[in-house]
């Protein structure tokens, strides 16, 4: 019953990230695409944008991987990347609840995602049917970049507000 459990936790949290992946990507159900959030992470401090954004975007979508059970752990590692960054950039500084802004949502997908990388895809997962694992020094460069790429991030100021100016 354990691998069940994982399989319906890979399934629901890799393939909700990776449909949050496909919003910002290509613009999927209502996203805004890579311009919107290319715009979206200036607003954030993090230049260039563009950069930025489909970095996120990438991060996302790897919970493809997640759900399939492919390539473990490096989907949930670009899990736990993007929601770190989401965490403090986007809704750092707000009260938990989503319903406030905060960071609510992100908390649980990266939970999600670590579970995960603790216990393995399970049974059920294409990494077992084809007898894949990852080499530890790639999961370890992998999971490397990730975070200096999240702790660079995340050490960009955010831009202040601009004064509200008003034709006279």
């Amino acid at each position: 019953m354990n691998d069940v459990g994982l399989l319906v936790l890979r399934l629901v949290t890799g393939g909700l990230m990776a449909g949050h992946g496909s919003q910002k990507l290509i613009g999927a159900f209502g996203g805004p695409g890579l311009e919107g959030t290319a715009g979206f992470m200036e607003a954030l401090g993090l230049q260039p944008g563009k950069y930025w954004g489909t970095g996120a975007a990438l991060s996302e979508s790897s919970g493809a991987l997640t759900a399939l059970g492919f390539l473990h752990p490096l989907g949930p590692i670009g899990t736990l990347a993007a929601m770190t960054m989401a965490a403090v950039k986007a809704h750092g500084g707000k009260p938990i609840w989503a319903t406030s802004g905060g960071a609510e949502l992100a908390v649980v997908y990266f939970a999600a995602a670590l579970a995960l990388i603790f216990t393995g895809p399970g049974e059920y997962s294409l990494d077992r049917a084809f007898g894949i694992r990852l080499p530890r020094a790639l999961v370890i460069v992998v999971a490397a970049i990730a975070s200096v790429a999240v702790a660079y991030g995340i050490a960009q100021p955010k831009p202040e507000a601009s004064p509200d100016h008003r034709a006279a």
